[in-house]
């Protein structure tokens, strides 16, 4: 698990929002390589890894997504602060606070700070409380010496410039991980976990595996391309939903059984519980609310593969996340069993 948690942390803290996640591909990329496992790119900028099994006439592929919420630069203010747009669906106070950085076409980097239009208590009272936190209301503060629209563009900061940010991870003497960003690179980094260990222990899958690391999942199209031809199974490792009502925790591998997009293959589900059961997993079975995936995006795009969706428990999604070590162990064992057994 040292391994898992040394590219989990060193993901977290490469910024990666949908639509600006080549450092973190190519990161990914350098990996898989150092494995001796081949990699391409798509088009679309996801990455594909594939290692060869003992039967090629099928293929599995297991996804995760190394995209996340962000922002991006709307508008330059007329007071020298910036309005933001949202990149992935998230509420606006749970950003409320936030230290950022916005990065320039030109990759210049300043920070700063999102802040409601009335974030002064002493100036604003009551106000401070009860104003809305919406795209209207909220705002960037930067850490630069800027009064006016001018002084901002002089910098070199433009609308459409993206906003990471700050994932503030801290892993606890407990195992505990807190961090934005969890979703996904919690699974991202179990993806990296499984190949690992099949290759230091020079372990053939069953069927020849293909990891594959979306791009665009947090905007509704990260697997809607590009799955390899001969896939049959698409096993998507993506965070499971604790809460009041849910079966998941952030100490268990989560089998989803259907999502707002509807069931996932039954066959997969019972294969995935079964292999739980027989080998002493941690697993919960849950249905997520409100919650789509990769697996529901390859579908929509008219893929005929059979689905099925595992993960870590992550709490307080889309915002300041947690989970536990031992939820991602879970889940990196399943995945091994699942590819071998």
């Amino acid at each position: 698990m040292n391994y898992v948690l040394d590219m989990l942390e060193e993901l977290l803290n490469i910024p990666s929002p949908s639509g600006n996640t080549l450092k973190a591909i190519d990161f990914l990329e350098d990996e898989f390589k150092s494995m001796g496992i081949s990699t391409y790119k798509t088009n679309k900028g996801a990455l594909i890894a594939t290692l060869e099994g003992e039967n090629t006439d099928k293929e599995i592929t297991l996804s995760a997504h190394i995209d996340t919420l962000g922002g991006m630069v709307k508008e330059i203010k007329s007071n020298g602060r910036l309005k933001m747009t949202q990149i992935g669906g998230y509420v606006w106070s749970t950003i409320e606070g936030e230290y950022v950085v916005i990065e320039t076409l030109d990759e210049k980097t300043y920070t700063g700070t999102v802040l409601t239009t009335a974030a002064s208590s002493h100036v604003h009272g009551e106000k401070t409380r009860t104003i809305e936190r919406n795209q209207e209301n909220m705002e960037i503060r930067l850490d630069e010496k800027v009064n006016n629209a001018e002084d901002i563009e002089k910098l070199g900061i433009n609308v459409g410039d993206y906003v990471f940010f700050d994932p503030r991870v801290t892993i606890t003497d407990s195992g505990f991980i807190k961090s934005r960003h969890l979703d996904d690179k919690a699974g991202v980094a179990s993806v990296l976990g499984i190949a690992k260990y099949l290759v230091d222990n020079n372990i053939k899958p069953k069927y020849t595996t293909n990891f594959f690391i979306s791009n665009y999942e947090e905007v509704g199209h990260g697997a809607s391309a590009a799955i390899p031809e001969k896939t049959s199974e698409f096993l998507v490792i993506d965070m499971a939903a604790p809460g009041e009502g849910q079966t998941s925790d952030e100490f268990s591998v989560t089998i989803c059984a259907k999502d707002s997009s509807g069931p996932h293959d039954l066959e997969m589900k019972k294969k995935l519980v079964n292999l739980a059961k027989e080998n002493n997993i941690n697993y919960k079975i849950d249905i997520y609310p409100s919650y789509s995936s990769d697996g529901a995006a390859a579908l929509r795009a008219g893929n005929d593969i059979k689905v099925g969706i595992i993960g870590p428990g992550v709490d307080a999604s889309h915002s300041y996340e947690r989970t536990h070590k031992d939820a991602i162990e879970n889940t990196v064992k399943l995945g091994i069993v699942y590819l071998t057994k």
